[in-house]
């Protein structure tokens, strides 16, 4: 399968479509889930153009995976949550929604993941806590 350079996040690393950012450098952008499954739902994506984790180039693998750790760091911080779920999805069969590789940090536990609704989030409560978030980056 080719890389679609029209899928909702590479239209969103070009500042095609908004997003509510929380941290971005030159390889790596993060920003909130609007369909977030806990608050603070945050998702970490490499600018570098793969499908799936396995088709991204280790260096940029490395340095995303060191982004993640940082966001998370800094959402345990900010949120003040004692569990945060890491999850990455390669691949359609396996849940993969959006053909461009991505990490979703959820604050949570996998106890409590399929009890929230999959729909639009309050976007503005989303937005205080992107910048809870941001502040502790």
């Amino acid at each position: 399968m080719l890389y679609d350079d029209q899928n909702i996040f590479a239209r969103i690393i070009r500042n095609e479509l908004p997003a509510i950012k929380v941290y971005e450098d030159e390889q790596v952008l993060a920003f909130m889930d609007i369909m977030p499954q806990a608050e603070g739902h945050t998702l970490v994506i490499p600018k570098t153009p793969a499908i799936t984790l396995l088709d991204l180039p280790p260096d940029a693998a490395a340095y995303t995976i060191q982004i993640v750790q940082k966001i998370a760091q800094a959402m345990k911080v900010a949120l003040d949550v004692q569990g945060i779920v890491l999850m990455q999805l390669s691949g359609a069969s396996a849940g993969q929604t959006v053909p461009h590789v991505h990490f979703h940090l959820i604050p949570s536990s996998v106890h409590e993941l399929g009890k929230h609704a999959l729909c639009m989030g309050d976007q503005e409560r989303i937005k205080a806590l992107a910048e809870k978030i941001k502040a502790e980056l």
